[in-house]
């Protein structure tokens, strides 16, 4: 029997248990009380299997919606799941969630069809095997670039701090989103810090010898089998360096050989899809969930409201 939790009565010692076992960084307890506090949940047979609640209410509505900063949540399980088992969870989802856009894992497959669930793109390296193997294996360009990387007398340094990763992007890329505001920059801050303390994340970046001027920086989040490439920060000289290939092979290359897997977090993107397809990876498919049960009014105020977002 599947129940509803709300946040005050999940047992977090539990919960963590049965995450530990998926490996998946964005489902720990703590991770989800930085990015949507008061998180609820769904459990089953005293945790074996759990699903994470991210609830918001918007004119008098409760909604579903993916937090910012976590790619997949969905149903974990301490044991092998089934698209049955799957679907159970999300047929449990509270009544009073009238509207949902959340994002599964990829092991929420799949395979009949059923109605609200597409499909998006994350791209992983299996780390198990010798460095030479895996660069052997990188596409033509990729290699290219790294050879370029090389010869631009690049280096890696440990100093970084989450404040210096956010402020590389908004001061460069982010110049020309309107995406996130200060709070989720904020919270991004936030997470990197207690995820470093927590011996959760590491942090990355790349200057030119001699110049201390950062070309790029990252934060990659670490459970015991999966490296998360997070959030980065690249300015543009950075980018005529190719410091970000750089960084990416650097962090392979120190873990090479371990049964870890590296998580380029995505992407639907084409063009960074294939940057990150060019190390080697395979692309794996995790499904999104959407339903719509408000009324016609509901719906109307819902297009709008979404138009202003």
């Amino acid at each position: 029997m599947i129940q509803y939790l709300t946040h005050n009565q999940i047992d977090k010692k539990k919960w963590d248990a049965t995450i530990t076992e998926c490996g998946n960084i964005y489902a720990y307890s703590w991770y989800l009380d930085m990015v949507h506090p008061h998180w609820e949940a769904l459990i089953e047979d005293d945790y074996q299997a759990v699903m994470p609640i991210t609830g918001g209410k918007k004119f008098g509505v409760n909604y579903l919606y993916q937090p910012y900063f976590v790619q997949q949540l969905g149903v974990f399980s301490k044991h092998p799941l089934t698209q049955e088992k799957t679907e159970s969870f999300l047929k449990a989802i509270p009544s009073k969630y009238r509207f949902a856009e959340i994002r599964l894992n990829e092991s929420n497959t799949f395979d009949k069809e059923v109605q609200g669930i597409e499909y998006h793109r994350n791209v992983l390296l299996d780390l198990n095997q010798d460095y030479e193997s895996i660069r052997a294996n990188y596409h033509q360009n990729t290699k290219r670039n790294l050879a370029k990387a090389e010869s631009n007398n690049l280096q890696l340094v440990t100093t970084v701090i989450p404040y210096h990763v956010v402020a590389l992007f908004t001061d460069n890329r982010g110049a020309l989103l309107d995406k996130w505001g200060d709070a989720e920059y904020a919270r991004l801050t936030a997470l990197g810090k207690v995820a470093v303390q927590r011996n959760s994340a590491f942090i990355l970046g790349v200057t030119e010898k001699g110049v201390g001027l950062l070309l790029c920086a990252a934060i990659f989040m670490k459970t015991a089998n999966r490296i998360t490439f997070l959030f980065s920060g690249l300015r543009q000289e950075g980018k005529d360096r190719q410091a970000m290939t750089y960084l990416l092979d650097q962090v392979i290359q120190q873990n090479a050989g371990q049964p870890i897997t590296f998580d380029f977090e995505g992407s639907d993107d084409e063009n960074l899809a294939r940057f990150y397809l060019g190390f080697g990876g395979n692309e794996v498919k995790y499904p999104s969930y959407t339903f719509n049960r408000l009324s016609p009014v509901g719906k109307a105020v819902l297009k709008v409201w979404k138009g202003r977002k």
